[in-house]
């Protein structure tokens, strides 16, 4: 219920206001569900590959694809994630975690 709940309101978010691009918006999507921590194992596994999901089908058809580069400074991503569940806001860590297109 928390996961559902979190998750309508990033969309609706996205849906109405226009500060965010598809970058903020998968990292939200991932920083809110690692928040949650809904899942027994996995959580890692999971919240990374629905971030890339989101990050997908949320790019504009005249970008090239791209998917969130997960070799990042562990210290430095806990550090944001932690700051994120304080404000929700994804700006700092979609700094640290950065996209690159697919096969790239």
């Amino acid at each position: 219920m928390d996961l559902r709940g979190s998750l309508d309101g990033i969309l609706y978010r996205w849906q109405h206001t226009s500060d965010w691009i598809a970058h903020h918006l998968g990292i939200a999507v991932h920083a809110e569900t690692v928040r949650i921590h809904p899942f027994a194992d996995g959580n890692g596994r999971s919240t990374r590959l629905l971030a890339d999901l989101t990050l997908l089908a949320a790019q504009g058809a005249d970008e090239p694809p791209a998917v969130y580069d997960w070799d990042v400074d562990k210290e430095r991503y806990i550090e944001a994630l932690r700051r994120y569940d304080q404000h929700r806001d994804p700006t700092e860590l979609a700094t640290i975690v950065l996209s690159r297109p697919i096969g790239g």
